[in-house]
């Protein structure tokens, strides 16, 4: 969940090293250093706080040298100290180390370390993996083998979990030795120079051409050259990859905020996932993913893995598949998927969905299914990441560089994939009619534009928000696929302007929440005019009137009776009930957005919180 970025090169690294922390800022962090090799020693300047603050204090564009590693840290082990804060040192000061994972046995070899007279400074697992390789280096060097590269690789193999490692050492000023185990990390190709980043943002400034890490791979890495060795040791080649976003689509572009400025992109992010897989009446995919009409025919069953605003998504795609395909799905918390032995009959199909493709929770139930033999796929916005690697199909979103740590527009596109999934899959076992699928196609070639007309709402919305701004609770109630947006509603408010908010089935409310209603609780009511479901929701907005509750409904354009019922009404286009969670979201994440902005909340970097959870 930190941030790591390492280069070494022909030229000074300092500011490469300063602007790729700053870039990794949205991972969510508490403390950021960074290490230059220089004249025989190792130079450390870090802090705690925010990159700014630090580099205030130490002045990061002055450190000197050719090779360094950089690091803002989300703790995990030990509180927010400078102690704690990365990078760490080996005992003799020779080596000096980032990393971001966690290693689930560092007790056992700290243990073992202090053992044979090693002592420590701080409260991480990652100085024990120094110390480690230290004592790997000093045993390596009486056979012959002292070389960092071999010290790493040998301390690697004792390491229980989760690890993306850069090294430098003094010996080797030259050189830096990356590693990684289900933690992602990049090798980027620059000029006259190689970078390692845990994440492509942190380098696309100087590079567009990388390769991805494999777990257990090591990566020896000098100015001209690089060389990646398996964890046999034996060099091997690896795939380079270019990244196709440019630096100013991870740059703000004139908006106060990452968050609503991807807010904002919707529209176009909606028409580059959903525009090259329809023709005129159907959606194409198949050189694409690999998946074919034969093997949509075949699938008999769903089981989604996710976490987050991802879970909230596969839950409208269950609503998908059971409207559309016709068959039986459900959805997996992916942290407790793997500690569960849940069957997965013949003909499933399990979908795991992440924005970066390194959630450590879904890959590693993931795993799970694929130990178990059975066909996956992937829908996920990053091309090379580990879960497109672990999945036998992959369904790329195309939102481009998502910096704001509350999702959005990673949200909007996850269910434009699943809708063009669903299409083909009604298509392929023809459980709906042409002039259906035509309907569906339509409605969904409609959606960007009917995106922009909501955000043309916006004024409007950031007005509402101001009834929000001294209230401490919300409670958010959507039905059928709409519930899953009250869940996501509700998570964006909290996200980010820390109000409790909680959603439900609206149906729920009688069963509990409904004590909690009063004149200083908002309840925000998705409340689309379809047939199945709007004089029931209707009523439960009676019932939180008739407890002086707070009502802002998101309704259909052209509905008179809402209006005159709710306090604070969000109109959002007329569409087909199952393309209308796309629209119902927009109004929230407007909402949420304006809320956090008026009471003065770090919008894109909420507390306590990280873009990419990348530890169990």
């Amino acid at each position: 969940m930190c941030g790591i970025i390492g280069v070494v090169s022909s030229k000074p690294v300092a500011g490469k090293l300063a602007d790729g922390v700053r870039r990794l800022e949205y991972r969510g962090y508490d403390s950021v250093g960074l290490a230059t090799l220089h004249d025989g020693q190792i130079g450390i300047r870090k802090g705690v706080g925010k990159v700014d603050e630090v580099d205030a204090k130490q002045h990061f564009a002055q450190a000197l040298g050719n090779t360094g590693i950089a690091h803002c840290r989300w703790g995990t082990h030990g509180g927010i100290t400078l102690n704690n804060a990365h990078p760490h040192l080996s005992p003799d000061g020779t080596i000096a180390i980032v990393h971001n994972g966690i290693i689930e046995n560092y007790l056992d070899l700290k243990q073992q370390l202090e053992g044979v007279g090693h002592t420590f400074v701080s409260e991480t697992d990652t100085e024990v993996i120094a110390h480690l390789i230290e004592l790997e280096r000093t045993r390596g060097a009486a056979a012959a083998q002292g070389t960092l590269k071999d010290a790493v690789a040998r301390a690697a193999r004792k390491l229980v979990g989760s690890y993306a490692l850069g090294v430098v050492c003094t010996d080797e000023p030259d050189t830096l030795i990356a590693t990684r185990n289900e933690s992602p990390l990049v090798v980027g190709f620059g000029e006259g120079e190689h970078l390692i980043a845990s994440d492509v943002a942190a380098i696309l400034t100087h590079t567009d051409t990388v390769i991805y890490l494999d777990n257990r791979e090591v990566a020896v890495l000098s100015a001209g050259e690089c060389t990646i060795l398996d964890d046999a040791g034996s060099v091997i080649e690896k795939e380079k990859h270019t990244i196709d976003w440019d630096v100013e689509a991870a740059e703000k572009g004139g908006y106060e905020h990452f968050m609503l400025k991807e807010i904002y992109e919707q529209p176009g992010k909606l028409a580059d996932t959903i525009s090259p897989r329809l023709r005129d009446h159907e959606v194409v995919f198949e050189a694409e993913t690999g998946i074919t009409p034969e093997v949509l025919r075949g699938i008999d069953r769903v089981i989604f893995l996710a976490c987050g605003t991802s879970w909230h998504s596969a839950m409208v795609g269950e609503f998908l598949f059971e409207e559309l395909a016709k068959i039986p799905a459900e959805v997996e918390y992916a942290s407790e998927f793997r500690y569960r032995n849940a069957p997965i009959p013949p003909g499933t199909l399990v979908i795991a969905i992440s924005q970066s493709g390194e959630t450590a929770d879904t890959n590693a139930a993931l795993e799970e299914a694929i130990r178990r033999g059975t066909r996956t796929l992937a829908i996920c916005n990053v091309r090379g990441s580990s879960m497109t690697r672990l999945a036998h199909h992959t369904l790329y979103t195309h939102a481009g560089p998502e910096i704001g740590v509350a999702s959005t527009k990673a949200f909007t596109t996850q269910l434009a994939g699943l809708y063009l999934l669903n299409i083909a899959m009604a298509q392929a076992k023809a459980t709906l009619n042409q002039q259906q699928i035509d309907t569906m196609l339509q409605a969904l070639r409609q959606a960007p534009l009917q995106v922009e007309q909501i955000l043309d709402q916006n004024e409007h919305i950031q007005k509402i928000a101001k009834h929000f701004t001294a209230r401490s609770n919300a409670i958010y109630l959507g039905r059928g696929a709409h519930f899953p947006i009250a869940l996501e509603g509700a998570l964006k408010l909290k996200e980010i302007s820390y109000i409790h908010a909680e959603g439900y089935p609206a149906a729920e409310m009688k069963h509990g929440p409904i004590a909690l209603i009063d004149k200083q609780m908002p309840v925000v009511v998705i409340a689309p005019n379809d047939k199945l479901t709007y004089q029931k929701t209707l009523g439960n907005i009676e019932e939180v009137k008739a407890r002086d509750g707070v009502v802002i409904a998101i309704a259909t354009e052209g509905d008179e009776v809402i209006p005159n019922l709710a306090d604070h009404t969000i109109f959002v286009p007329d569409s087909l009930y199952s393309i209308g969670p796309l629209l119902t979201v927009i109004p929230l994440q407007l909402l949420s957005y304006h809320v956090a902005e008026l009471r003065g909340c770090d919008v894109d970097k909420p507390r306590n919180l990280s873009k990419v959870v990348t530890v169990e």
